[in-house]
């Protein structure tokens, strides 16, 4: 992150600019619009929703004039539009992916299958690809990222989120030799694996949000998935399923995380973990056996060891994804990836009993809500990625609150996106990780 700043303003200074394609006029698109309309060198060219109400609301917010907001879903006027120092505001998400203009896409749509469409034709098209998108991300970002390798351009989640936000501590002390014990974040309320759009309404009301993303947050999927999106970037793992969720203030977390032996609470180094009383913060737990270092630490009064934590005390979501966007341009580098591959995975689980021929919906509904467990258990279970979980997915069986539901227990009604490249992740890494025949002489 250091530098961008004077590398933004160099291409500033040399008529040079990022151009942006952004999918989804949310919350989280609608701010990012709006932040990078106060940066140099970087510009949102053109947005795509559903609603293109919601991309001109997005940009007259920033402070772009309405004569310059050119709707349409044509190629050549989106394309001239661009040329002319104008923005375009269209329905069609694959002229977002498509249009030569466009150097880096944003997905920020929070749907995961059109995410995973949104990933693939951006890397098909040999554009940078930033994901606001972590259920896409944990599904199938092991086969994105190599296609995005192969076709040389990046494949990143962003800065803001909390899995990047964990990565710049990640990198920090791993770069300075720390042994890293444990990456985490904090969890904004308490977990209540009931929570529905229904239970969540009243608070999403008064905080002027989604019903069903509050939801998502409260019976910790969006947690499970967070975390599962860091253990495929690090190799880290749950201390065990679905993590321990500990409850403490940012002081009392390098007693935690010594093992049990030690007087500790966990069983394992090297795992991912949240904790209830820290948010909206993000940690690593570090130590180091050198007798110097332990010194110093405790001279610039880190604690007393063996322990220690690096906190940082915000993340600004998609305010800070310009960051991810400039990395991505200027040093063709992720800011987090999975980059070890698919070693944790959030699993489906009924969220209430549920009956033979019932339909599931999705993140932060009804029926289910999101576990992680590391990618082993997940196998060994043949446990359905909540990623996957969609109105399409119909149960063969009936399943008991509680229980994890397996592929052997649901039907696809209609083909999707993300469960196509699925079967393609999972074919690929098989290919990869499978023993060679013997040969014969």
């Amino acid at each position: 992150m250091l530098g961008i700043n004077r590398k933004l303003q160099e291409l500033e200074d040399n008529r040079i600019l990022i151009k942006v394609g952004l999918v989804g006029a949310g919350q989280m698109g609608r701010g990012m619009v709006s932040q990078i309309e106060n940066m140099v060198g970087m510009r949102v060219v053109i947005t795509a929703d559903i609603q293109i109400e919601n991309v001109v609301h997005a940009y007259t917010k920033s402070g772009v004039a309405d004569a310059d907001i050119i709707k349409t879903d044509n190629p050549d006027e989106a394309a001239e539009a661009v040329r002319n120092g104008k923005v375009v505001a269209t329905t069609d998400a694959q002229l977002v992916t498509t249009l030569t203009e466009v150097d880096v896409v944003v997905d920020a749509t929070g749907v995961p299958d059109i995410g995973a469409k949104i990933a693939w034709d951006a890397i098909l098209n040999k554009k940078h690809i930033v994901m606001l998108n972590v259920e896409a991300d944990v599904t199938i970002g092991p086969l994105l990222k190599k296609m995005a390798d192969a076709s040389g351009v990046v494949y990143t989640g962003t800065a803001g989120d909390e899995p990047g936000a964990i990565m710049e501590l990640y990198d920090f002390a791993d770069a300075l030799g720390f042994e890293v014990v444990a990456l985490g974040k904090g969890k904004n309320n308490p977990l209540n694996l009931d929570a529905n759009p229904d239970t969540a309404a009243e608070e999403a009301a008064r905080k002027g949000a989604s019903a069903k993303m509050l939801a998502s947050f409260q019976d910790g999927t969006k947690t499970m998935v967070e975390m599962t999106a860091v253990a495929n970037a690090t190799g880290f793992l749950p201390d065990k399923p679905g993590m321990n969720g500990f409850v403490s203030d940012v002081k009392g977390l390098p007693e935690i995380f010594k093992l049990k032996e030690d007087g500790g609470q966990v069983g394992n180094k090297k795992i991912v973990e949240y904790i209830n009383g820290i948010a909206p913060g993000v940690f690593a737990i570090v130590a180091s056996e050198k007798d110097e270092v332990n010194h110093e630490m405790q001279y610039l009064s880190m604690g007393e060891g063996p322990n220690y934590v690096l906190y940082r005390p915000y993340h600004l979501t998609s305010l800070e994804t310009p960051i991810s966007i400039a990395r991505a341009f200027i040093y063709n580098e992720a800011t987090i990836a999975p980059w070890k591959g698919l070693q944790a995975e959030t699993v489906t689980v009924a969220k209430t009993d549920l009956d033979e021929g019932q339909f599931l919906d999705s993140i932060g509904g009804f029926t289910v809500y999101g576990s992680i467990l590391s990618a082993a258990e997940a196998k060994e279970q043949n446990a359905l990625p909540m990623g996957l979980v969609d109105r399409n997915v119909q149960l063969k069986r009936a399943i008991k609150k509680g229980e994890i539901i397996s592929y052997d227990d649901v039907v696809q009604t209609k083909e999707s996106t993300i469960w196509r490249l699925r079967r393609m992740q999972d074919d690929t890494f098989a290919v990869k990780t499978a023993k060679p025949n013997p040969v014969k002489a």
